[in-house]
């Protein structure tokens, strides 16, 4: 690979006006474009062959506004009643709008019969029952917000409060990244200037990253008109495509600043560089790449789709530092090292400072050193063993959104189990049939009982069992059931189709849908109180909803995780081989970024599910840890770990090429790469910690975990944990079993030996003939 990348590298220098054009005009048309075709992203929950994909699939005909899901528009009066003339036609005007809208199917206004339930007690409070004719995670923001608009415009025009809760209002609650974007690259740069000591050089990397994030959020952008692309993915996009591609061009602007002072003509260094640093930039981007697209190992097709968007980022930020970096490199010239604010240390000064001492000192005591940072790691990761696997808690997002409002006044007002209703969907084998006489009166019994005491909050057909069929004994018996659930507050009444076979009615927790309590009542309906109603009839009923449909997500996560660790941890050890030909460096890589991602697990525990430490990240407690987030960060971490394992490694490999001893070339590689690779770790840590100002705590999740993660791994793991390690071993290192030495094609990320092989041919090679000047003729 590296004569390819040499040979690459050279091409950008010698053209690099011709590059840089290129990626100007790659990155104003896919902005233009994506800006012309707008957003279209979507949150679709859908998970083939569960309860909850079940059930939607159940109603999609029959009722498709049960089975895209209900929002409630929550309308609050401060003073008065909203059956007060001036406020009444205001929440008659809203569901008037709402009717209209292309997107609306029905409207359950909280002032009829139809939908008393959604008033409150003293009735200063109601919600609007919403249903959509498509999933609202396929709505776009600008269509989310016209259905909320017609709405609010009368509400407000009365003097109402309005407030959207649901997936309706989650649409409209996503917080803006750009305030943590501007703080990462403000920490970024200081670094950096720290790094290469000039305002130049430090100017970099940034531009670099940023030419491939405006590409990779457009392209994101496009792709969501395509697939179904879930709101969150542009902000890990940026996380990562922002983080990787600082750190890729900082690999390589240091190699090519390093070889600019050991005395390299300009465009040799830089071809140098990117055949040097840049294959470890290639190697590190295809190992987080091959993590983040095995996501789909896990067959969630939300989870599938997130990983191959974050994926393109990396792949974007390692096609600019390979190729618009050098072309940068080559313009600026011998003006890199111009605006000079302080003199970093030599090569040579390294190997007498801060650093070389550090080495020198694990060397002595390596024995130490390892158990020193196994006493940071084993502690920090014990809360892990606690995780559990929760839902998105709007209870938690910023008081400032309107989907957090709508839980508190629907919380105060109605319970908080009416924000998250179970959908109970069922289908019948024979039309269902009114009850006989006594039956009827036993069935009507039931369900006046079980809908009593709470609102439905479900946009159900109406609020009493006016419908005959509904007295079928096989319904009344399941919503008996259901009703008599521990945790339940309420059921609905029970709403069928024309043809009688297929029917749903909703049941309220009396808990938030992200408490544990309010997951148990899913488990409790699906094991006990549905099965037990289905006993000896031709009925089949299912649990749905989104509070469902994170539980069965988590479920899901749970299963397939062992399997996604497995298959990262295989795919890593097969290119580490590649990269190293040696089978115990991969083993050590393996174990050592385990125990960082351990850690790192046991940090987000601790934090967000046990609350600890809480107010520092700007919750006021505990929250539910999302499921797909431990899943996501494992593998992003892996990858972003074998970075740092890869650039490390690699320089001790050069050394040992060089004909270092074991405990040498260590010391010398921990030397010369760990300034790198914790300037590297900084940029990654401010990066992602920044994302702690968002207000999505989900966003938060992955800012915490993925920036403890980094750290961790690049100073605990990396600087300290695997140099004791490999000192310990000596030679072992190495080692790589001879079948498998000759399976391996030959594979080098520095290329020593193409670049000791080239200089030796150019020492050999005659001196050129001095041509004698000509007369002058001019």
């Amino acid at each position: 690979m590296t004569p390819y990348l040499y040979k690459l590298g050279h091409f950008c220098t010698r053209h690099r006006w011709w590059v840089l054009g290129f990626w100007l005009v790659v990155a104003v048309a896919t902005v233009a474009v994506s800006q012309r075709m707008g957003d279209n992203l979507s949150d679709n929950l859908s998970l083939p062959g569960t309860g909850s994909d079940h059930a939607t699939n159940l109603l999609q005909k029959p009722f498709p506004a049960q089975a895209n899901g209900t929002s409630p528009i929550i309308l609050h009066a401060k003073s008065g009643k909203l059956t007060d003339s001036k406020y009444q036609n205001a929440v008659n005007a809203a569901a008037s709008d709402l009717k209209k809208n292309q997107y609306v199917t029905s409207v359950i206004n909280p002032l009829t019969p139809q939908g008393a339930s959604a008033l409150s007690k003293d009735k200063s409070t109601g919600y609007l029952t919403v249903g959509l004719k498509v999933n609202p995670g396929s709505l776009s923001q600008s269509q989310a917000q016209s259905i909320i608009n017609a709405a609010a415009n009368p509400a407000h025009a009365a003097g109402l409060e309005a407030q959207t809760g649901g997936q309706l209002g989650l649409k409209v609650s996503k917080p803006s990244t750009e305030s943590s974007e501007l703080i990462g690259i403000i920490a970024a740069l200081f670094i950096l200037a720290f790094v290469f000591g000039t305002i130049t050089a430090m100017v970099l990397p940034i531009l670099t990253a940023i030419f491939g994030l405006a590409i990779t959020l457009s392209i994101i952008r496009m792709l969501g008109h395509a697939l179904t692309v879930p709101t969150v993915s542009p902000t890990l996009a940026t996380m990562i495509g922002l983080g990787v591609g600082i750190d890729y061009a900082l690999f390589i602007v240091t190699r090519h600043i390093r070889g600019l002072q050991d005395g390299l003509d300009m465009n040799e260094s830089i071809s140098r560089s990117v055949a040097t640093s840049g294959g470890a930039v290639f190697f590190a981007g295809s190992t987080v790449t091959i993590a983040l697209v095995s996501l789909a190992v896990a067959g969630i097709p939300l989870v599938t789709t997130m990983g191959l968007m974050a994926a393109i980022s990396v792949v974007v930020a390692v096609s600019a530092a390979l190729t618009l970096l050098p072309a940068f490199l080559a313009i600026l010239g011998r003006h890199i090292n111009s605006l000079r604010i302080h003199h970093p240390p030599t090569a040579t000064e390294a190997k007498k400072g801060v650093w070389a001492k550090y080495a020198n000192d694990i060397a002595k005591q390596p024995i130490v050193a390892g158990l020193a940072a196994l006493a940071i790691l084993i502690p920090l990761s014990i809360p892990l063993f606690s995780l559990t696997l929760g839902q998105q808690d709007v209870a938690a997002f910023s008081t400032s959104t309107t989907v957090r409002q709508a839980y508190d006044l629907t919380a105060k007002y109605f319970g908080p189990g009416v924000t998250g209703p179970l959908l109970i969907a069922v289908k019948l084998g024979s039309p269902a049939q009114p009850a006989s006489s006594s039956s009827s009166k036993s069935g009507s019994s039931s369900s006046s009982s079980s809908s009593s005491g709470g609102s439905s909050g479900s946009g159900s057909s109406g609020s009493s069992q006016s419908d005959p069929r509904a007295t079928d004994p096989r319904l009344t018996t399941l919503q008996g059931n259901v009703s008599k659930t521990s945790g339940v507050a309420s059921v609905s009444p029970i709403a069928i189709d024309k043809a009688g076979t297929t029917a749903y009615f909703s049941a309220i927790s009396k808990y938030n849908p992200a408490s544990t309590k309010t997951t148990d009542i899913v488990t409790s309906l699906r094991s006990t109180a549905i099965p037990n109603a289905e006993k000896g009839t031709n009925m089949k009923a299912h649990v749905g909803g989104t509070t469902a449909a994170y539980e069965d997500l988590a479920s899901r996560i749970s299963s397939k995780l062992p399997l996604q660790i497995l298959v990262v941890i295989a795919l890593s050890f097969c290119l580490l081989i590649l990269a190293f030909r040696t089978a115990v460096v991969p083993a050590q890589a393996a174990v050592m970024n385990l125990l960082s991602i351990g850690a790192s697990y046991g940090v987000l525990t601790a934090i967000f599910q046990f609350g600890w430490l809480s107010g520092l990240v700007g919750l006021s407690g505990s929250v539910p840890i999302v499921s797909y987030v431990p899943l996501f960060m494992f593998a992003i971490l892996f990858g972003l770990s074998m970075d740092y394992e890869v650039f490390l490694v690699s320089q001790i490999e050069e050394h040992v090429h060089e004909g270092e001893d074991n405990r040498t070339s260590v010391t010398s590689g921990l030397v010369t790469s760990a300034r790198v690779i914790t300037a590297a770790a900084l940029i990654m840590v401010f990066v992602f910690g920044s994302f702690l100002t968002n207000g999505n705590p989900t966003v938060k999740q992955f800012g915490v975990g993925l920036a403890v993660a980094v750290i961790l791994d690049a100073t605990v793991v990396r600087c300290l944990l695997v140099p004791a390690l490999m000192i310990m071993m000596g030679k072992v290192n190495w080692w790589m079993p001879r079948w498998l030495d000759r399976l391996v094609p030959q594979f080098s990320i520095e290329g020593a030996e193409y670049f000791a092989e080239r200089d030796k041919k150019a020492a050999a090679a005659p001196e050129p003939v001095p041509v004698s000047a000509g007369p002058d003729h001019g």
